[in-house]
């Protein structure tokens, strides 16, 4: 029987970024992707694929631990908040998982986070593999 660890999860194929939470704060979103991505709302944590960047738009640190605790490690979590929030809320989803909390704003900035988040996540697929063979 083939047991499947977090490592051998690999990012999507096709970047896909699944949007739980405020669809109106993403809505600009899509067109500021870079070509080829898709971007898709869930409903909920068990509708995201592995591999997936998963934006979670009005981020709570209960939200953010929850999706770190269900979702495997290559399932990147962005957690996006109010432009205003409080500091407390910042290093809040951060000590609770999250890769990186954008605050509101323009979706260009969201989209540039997004790129660098789908970067770490290839590099640290390649960081795993074995190139001596042993």
């Amino acid at each position: 029987m083939l047991v499947q660890t977090e490592h051998d999860i690999a990012p999507a194929a096709q970047p896909t970024v699944a949007v739980l939470g405020q669809r109106s704060r993403v809505a600009a979103l899509p067109q500021h992707l870079p070509h080829g991505w898709l971007m898709r709302m869930v409903d909920g944590l068990d509708a995201v694929r592995p591999g997936e960047l998963l934006v979670i738009s009005g981020a709570t640190v209960h939200d953010v631990g929850l999706a770190r605790a269900v979702l495997p490690q290559a399932t990147r979590v962005i957690a996006l908040i109010d432009d205003w929030a409080a500091a407390e809320l910042v290093s809040g989803v951060l000590t609770a998982g999250a890769d990186v909390c954008v605050r509101g704003g323009h979706p260009g900035i969201l989209a540039g986070h997004l790129v660098a988040c789908r970067r770490r996540q290839l590099s640290d697929r390649w960081a795993a593999v074995d190139l001596t063979g042993a």
